[in-house]
């Protein structure tokens, strides 16, 4: 039923594609393909009680994917009813599968009579939650803030910019608000982000404010020399190059790195680029920082990026803590005495989070932890823990449009 390929991949391989349609079009094309993505196991399971066999003996299978598409219209998108139908159907024709039209037109009919059952959003974001995750924000947040992370999700995510300068001014240009950072703007969409004001002068670039949060907490950078490990694609490299530091940017992946290149171009922004394993480069001198923004499940990012929610298992997630450890071993090692050292994740869960961090203190490293405080970002205080480290959680700020999930510590290097 699913490629095993990140959505952003697949945008990718049909880029030429989309190009010829119009922006508006290209939208509804991501916001269609997001909602399927987002309640596939909702739709998947009324689709079920609907045939007269199994979901998974259906082929071919890309029939499922078809369903999808039409009760994604007829359920979430407000699509008249006689108009979802005619499309789905068409959709049959188009792939081939005529001989399935028949049964398309049955079933999307008989759902438009009955209606698509209701679900409070708690209840739907719990239905479309897999089991593993769903028992890990059980267990780290309680039954109340998990429904509530999951009923986030649902909803289309805005969209954010960091701007360096007037932002205000940049707010206006952009049609947006500043959010309480002050640092970054919000738009409700993004349209064709290449058209909007300021983009080929490099005045800001899209990310998300608790992901632009991290590089703020190194403090002031001017003259010092920073590591930005697993920088790609480089909004927290450039917030660190504006912000007067000297910034090595590195990154595993060539391909990233080619697109991280490409960004500081166009923000003109001065770095100097490293393709190497994080686990094992050892800079020419002891650094000032290092900003780790490690490998992670990026559960925190499921708002608009929904296919970690079929992509992602337990089995990654182990993978990605032993991976980090590795990386927060190394990145102690790169400083200077009394040198800082931010990690974070764009996960969910506490095991590559709160628990990576506790875990460094008890290795009998010459480390120890160096608490935020409420004063250093404005808008923070409902992210503090009482450890003083930053957990962000989708439904934070869900009154001006919730944040991805991210977690922030910061440490000191010890003489």
């Amino acid at each position: 039923m699913f490629q095993k390929q990140g959505l952003d991949i697949a945008y990718a391989a049909v880029e030429a594609d989309l190009s010829v349609m119009e922006a508006r079009d290209r939208a509804f094309v991501r916001l269609l393909v997001t909602l399927c993505l987002k309640r596939a196991r909702q739709i998947d399971d009324v689709l079920a009680g609907l045939l007269h066999e199994p979901l998974d003996n259906l082929r071919p299978q890309q029939m499922i994917n078809i369903f999808r598409i039409g009760i994604v219209q007829l359920a979430f998108l407000g699509t008249p009813a006689h108009a979802a139908v005619s499309t789905t159907v068409e959709l049959a024709e188009d792939a081939g599968v005529q001989h399935h039209k028949s049964l398309v037109n049955a079933v999307m009919r008989r759902l438009a009579a009955t209606g698509f059952p209701e679900m409070e959003d708690r209840d739907a974001g719990r239905a479309n939650t897999p089991e593993w995750l769903w028992n890990a924000w059980m267990q780290d947040y309680g039954v109340e803030t998990a429904l509530e992370i999951a009923a986030a999700h649902l909803h289309e995510a805005p969209v954010d910019f960091t701007v360096t300068g007037d932002a205000v001014g940049w707010a206006e240009k952009l049609e947006g608000r500043v959010l309480p950072t002050g640092f970054s703007v919000r738009r409700d969409t993004a349209g064709y982000v290449p058209d909007l004001p300021g983009y080929d002068d490099g005045a800001w670039w899209v990310q998300n404010v608790s992901a632009a949060l991290p590089a703020a907490l190194l403090g002031d950078v001017t003259g010092k020399c920073v590591v930005d490990l697993c920088a790609a694609p480089g909004g927290k490299t450039a917030q660190l190059a504006r912000a007067g530091a000297n910034v090595i940017a590195l990154d595993r992946s060539a391909p990233r790195m080619k697109r991280l290149e490409e960004n500081m171009a166009r923000l003109q922004c001065n770095v100097e680029t490293v393709i190497a394993d994080g686990a094992i480069w050892k800079p020419p001198e002891l650094v000032d920082a290092v900003l780790l923004d490690a490998p992670c499940t990026a559960t925190g990012t499921i708002r608009h990026q929904p296919d970690v929610l079929h992509l992602k298992t337990i089995k990654d997630q182990e993978k990605m803590c032993a991976l980090q450890r590795r990386l927060m071993v190394a990145a102690l090692d790169m400083l200077k005495p009394g040198g800082i050292l931010v990690c974070c994740t764009c996960s969910l869960q506490k095991a590559e989070g709160e628990e990576q961090a506790a875990w460094l203190l008890e290795q009998g490293l010459p480390v120890s932890l160096m608490p935020i405080a409420v004063t250093e970002v404005p808008g923070i205080s409902d992210m503090l823990t009482n450890n003083g480290d930053i957990r962000c959680l989708p439904q934070y700020w869900g009154d001006k449009g919730g944040m991805d999930g991210f977690y922030v510590v910061r440490f000191v290097k010890e003489a």
